[in-house]
């Protein structure tokens, strides 16, 4: 039998398993950029499938600074909310925009048994310098309905502005001029300051030119807020004074409550190193029977002691000893606005 001749065949082997050994590199190779591209793709996923950073989460990032407004209650008196905004520039003028009156803002005063003093669509410039605030009303503050009105929404806006540490007094202008009255005759030619709000009327006999006012606070009716009263007085218009007229109490017809219960007498005042020191006779304990456990009655005083000058903390005494173990730091922030919604049962939040 002859033999097949395998000499060519030989000859043709070295390039055949050289054309096998390029086609399995390269199949390989096309394995790698499959597996990369891959590894590519499903990083690019993961990157997408991230849970997007909810409005509540986006909100706790943003830095919320206390702020006061000023709102009208059900008896005529303008009552400070300590309430808490974004951080901005221009806060004084945020601040003011939520006691304009609209759809938001009515909801929001309305929540707390409230309304809004400015009317809608004021709008604000401001300038601030030197202690003075000069404050430029659109002219839809010219729209007020009565004398009452007028006298809360300057008030208000001049309390809202002389809040903050910058400012001492304020004056108006109304849509760019300067008026001397408004529509129904309520005076705006002079400096206010929060001295003038709820300003009690007073009776004088002889020279009136040594009368001075203290800022008196004094639970609400209900007891959910606290109010202060401007009270015309005629002595030093220092803590002592301050404290022995918040004991007196409100005036009867006034419907607001006195902190201090009946016959409790004041023994001594004092201020020593940014402590103000306050002893009241036994009568003051009873203050503990009260529904909240006397909290509205120590605040009233917190924040009578805390308009003057160098108070820091309140030491409160009942014969001599402490009715608190710590003395109570001294405050500005007044009705809490979330405590007061929480009190108030006349609306039912909606989401």
């Amino acid at each position: 039998m002859k033999l097949p001749d395998i000499s060519k065949w030989k000859e043709k082997l070295p390039r055949r398993l050289d054309m096998e050994r390029l086609l399995i590199v390269g199949a390989a190779a096309l394995v790698v950029v499959l597996a990369l591209r891959g590894g590519e793709e499903a990083e690019t996923t993961m990157v997408y499938s991230a849970p997007p950073v909810s409005a509540s989460a986006a909100q706790e990032q943003v830095e919320m600074v206390s702020t006061v407004c000023w709102y009208e209650d059900g008896d005529g008196y303008l009552v400070p909310v300590t309430r808490k905004v974004p951080m901005q520039d221009g806060i004084a003028k945020a601040t003011l925009s939520l006691m304009v009156a609209s759809s938001e803002n009515d909801l929001a005063a309305a929540r707390m048994g409230l309304t809004n003093v400015i009317p809608e669509g004021v709008t604000f410039d401001l300038d601030i310098s030197g202690g003075k605030a000069r404050v430029d009303l659109s002219k839809e503050a010219l729209s007020c309905a009565s004398a009452e009105e007028e006298l809360l929404m300057v008030q208000g806006v001049a309390a809202t502005l002389c809040g903050f540490e910058t400012v001492e007094e304020v004056t108006f202008l109304f849509d760019g001029q300067h008026r001397s009255k408004l529509t129904h005759g309520t005076d705006v030619s002079g400096v206010f300051t929060k001295d003038s709000v709820n300003m009690e009327s007073v009776s004088t006999f002889g020279d009136s030119s040594h009368a001075d006012a203290v800022q008196l606070y004094f639970p609400s009716a209900s007891g959910r807020m606290l109010v202060p009263v401007t009270r015309t007085v005629f002595s030093p218009a220092d803590l002592p004074t301050a404290i022995l007229e918040l004991a007196k109490g409100p005036r009867t017809d006034s419907g607001l409550e006195c902190p201090i219960p009946g016959k409790c007498g004041v023994k001594s005042v004092s201020i020593k190193n940014g402590v103000a020191t306050i002893d009241f006779t036994r009568e003051f304990a009873a203050i503990a029977q009260g529904s909240d456990g006397g909290h509205q009655a120590v605040q009233a005083i917190l924040f009578t002691a805390s308009q003057f000058p160098g108070v820091k903390k309140v030491s409160i005494l009942v014969d001599g000893q402490p009715f608190h173990t710590e003395p109570q730091t001294a405050t500005t922030w007044v009705n809490s606005a979330d405590e007061v919604m929480a009190q108030y049962p006349g609306v039912i939040e909606i989401d």
